[in-house]
């Protein structure tokens, strides 16, 4: 049987009440396929580590990140932490240094859920952003300095690499080759006339090689505008990193809540672990409630199953993610329900159970 080893860091807030639960059915879930198990190691990273230490991590975290086959996190961020303190000593940190380029969310309104937009129901959303996670706007080029006087000065420099663009934009369209063969690439090539003229010139170029795939070139203030009137028109949307920010958050509101919201960051050369986390932040004004919505973090551990090489096991978790949704089970207020961050979970393992009892009689 083969071990998959995974770093957890449930990290602050309603993290800590989500990934508990996105461990249990993504254990359940090994077991009933039986071919595979996950050993889970807890890291008692980030801000109450901030608070003792001194530190975000450990000062050796990429050497321990490293031994392990893919990273689990929940959420980073509390009051009287700074957010760029906690943001850059975790995940941004990590997307630089383990060269995770990737970052990809799936946006799909699933059956059961209410969405915002009026007309649409189960199917008429189902779109993948593929965002680029390492470069761009959030490289963290730039300074301040004459500090505290009127004539301060910050620069915050976008970073673009004709290397950078190009890999992300291959696997946009290696994903899309597999999906409904389009890629909408998000731009402002009329208003930045030297980054994304070269992301655009990148991504034509990179388009070349697959002829079957076809491309759109959108401005980031369309897309948005597209997400809300047309979001049934996307494929695969692929956008830098701070469009892709911006644009996924609004997905997760048009899928029916940022507690669906899923996400992967990926080295597709399998050089580094990969970082699967919901995105919906740590929440602090519901943390400790026990309110929190588990499906993000669970959605987000189907990826990992996919990306760890286990996609039946993937699939049924998906499945029971469906059944639980569409059937009217237990959900949490922010879909509308009253249920606890464990009663969904305990829901959702049932729904798993039977699942897995269907496909073996």
């Amino acid at each position: 049987m083969r071990t998959h080893r995974i770093a957890v860091i449930a990290g602050d807030g309603i993290g800590r009440e989500v990934i508990p639960v996105g461990m249990c059915v993504l254990s359940r879930a090994a077991a009933l396929d039986g071919s595979f198990r996950l050993d889970f190691e807890e890291l008692p990273w980030g801000c109450d580590y901030y608070e003792r230490t001194g530190r975000m991590m450990a000062e050796d975290a990429f050497e321990i990140l490293r031994e392990f086959d893919a990273i689990y996190l929940g959420a980073i961020g509390a009051p009287g932490v700074p957010d760029h303190v906690s943001s850059w000593g975790v995940q941004l940190r990590i997307r630089q240094e383990l060269q995770l380029f990737v970052n990809l969310r799936p946006i799909r309104l699933f059956p059961g859920v209410r969405c915002p937009l009026r007309d649409f129901e189960n199917g008429g959303i189902d779109f993948v952003c593929v965002r680029e996670n390492s470069e761009g706007e959030y490289a963290g080029a730039g300074g301040r300095v004459h500090r505290g006087f009127d004539g301060e000065v910050a620069i915050q420099a976008e970073v673009f690499t004709r290397a950078g663009i190009d890999r992300v934009a291959r696997y946009a369209f290696e994903l899309a080759r597999r999906r409904r063969k389009h890629v909408a690439s998000v731009t402002k090539s009329n208003a930045l006339e030297h980054s994304f003229v070269l992301w655009d010139e990148v991504v034509e170029s990179a388009g070349r090689e697959f002829p079957d795939v076809e491309v759109a070139r959108v401005y980031a203030d369309a897309a948005a505008a597209f997400f809300v009137t047309r979001p049934q028109s996307f494929d695969v949307v692929l956008a830098s990193n701070l469009f892709g920010d911006v644009l996924t958050d609004l997905g997760a509101a048009i899928q029916g809540s940022i507690g669906l919201a899923a996400s992967a960051n990926l080295n597709p050369t399998a050089a580094f672990p990969g970082m699967f986390e919901p995105a919906h932040g740590s929440a602090p004004d519901i943390a400790g409630r026990g309110v929190a919505n588990p499906l993000g973090a669970v959605w987000s551990g189907v990826l990992l199953l996919e990306e760890l090489g286990q996609p039946d096991a993937a699939v049924s978790v998906l499945r029971a993610m469906e059944q639980l949704l569409a059937s009217g089970g237990p959900r949490t207020p922010d879909l509308g329900g009253t249920a606890s961050t464990d009663e969904v979970g305990e829901a959702l393992e049932g729904e798993l159970v039977a699942g897995g009892s269907l496909r073996s009689s």
